[in-house]
């Protein structure tokens, strides 16, 4: 196999229609492939030893160029290439958005047994965004989620959570995000999201890692800004100490959770009618 390459999105979805092209230092093209469904590119044409330009192109996203060095073997193992949306980096224009719940997913990942990983998610929540006009740091998030809305695939298990050993949502029905600052992380497209979390009663100042993954227009005339965040918490930093073990220092649900938010926003203050 001479060349081999992977090509993602941002959020890890295959770009199918993708095309890899290589050149050598005079500017000649050697090999020109286009993706697999599975954004795959493999192509068995063997090459010299030497450097080469490898060119990543697809509609709809920005053109990706690096350099590969080839060995005797005559492999060009290009790896994964990510490609950004078309002027993915551009922010959001300034205003209100609103979340859309059907197109979003809030979820957490916790491990279990010490060996596993539970999913769950929440399937009731509703968020703004207010993109600043002047500083983008003066940006602000706000978003309420259905604590009883919890959904691990698992009556049983959901029902536990609901309880006061977790969730407690008889007592704590809401958990709430309030943002209260906005910092440039690495990378013209990150962000660090500081804000105060609501859960279980207590709260607690949290930062969320941001990924801004471009802007489009939707299907019903809108305009609609995708993102992705994931951040960490600790059980006990709110109050939720159920602790079950199952063998010595191992317990049957971890302590930590991982947080995953992909996110897309409505431009405007309300949600369109589809």
């Amino acid at each position: 196999m001479g060349l081999t390459a992977r090509i993602r999105t941002r959020d890890g979805w295959a770009v199918s229609h993708a095309v890899v092209t290589v050149t050598d230092m005079t500017g000649a093209q050697v090999v020109r492939a286009e993706a697999d469904e599975e954004g795959g590119v493999r192509d068995a044409v063997v090459l010299a030893p030497g450097a080469y330009t490898v060119i990543v192109t697809a509609v709809g996203y920005a053109p990706v160029a690096s350099s590969a060095i080839v060995t005797a073997s005559g492999r060009a193992e290009i790896g994964t290439v990510t490609l950004a949306r078309q002027g993915g980096t551009e922010l959001p224009p300034p205003g209100p958005w609103t979340v859309d719940p059907a197109h979003s997913s809030v979820g957490a990942v916790a491990q279990h047994l010490g060996i596993s990983s539970v999913h769950g998610r929440f399937t009731r929540f509703a968020g703004s965004i207010e993109i600043a006009p002047d500083d983008v740091a003066k940006s602000r998030v706000e978003a309420v989620i259905r604590a009883d809305s919890i959904d691990t695939g698992n009556a049983m298990r959901d029902g536990h959570l609901k309880s006061p050993d977790f969730l407690d949502v008889e007592r704590h029905p809401e958990i709430t995000f309030v943002s209260t600052g906005l910092t440039p992380a690495t990378g013209t497209d990150r962000w660090t999201v500081r804000g105060d979390l609501t859960l279980h009663g207590v709260v607690r100042p949290v930062d969320l890692d941001l990924a801004y993954l471009g802007t489009g227009a939707d299907p019903w005339g809108g305009t609609r800004a995708a993102f992705r965040a994931t951040t960490e918490l600790r059980r006990e930093d709110f109050a939720m100490n159920y602790n079950q073990v199952v063998q010595a220092g191992i317990a049957a649900i971890g302590t930590t959770l991982k947080v995953e938010l992909d996110i897309q926003a409505v431009q405007g203050e309300t949600l369109p009618q589809t």
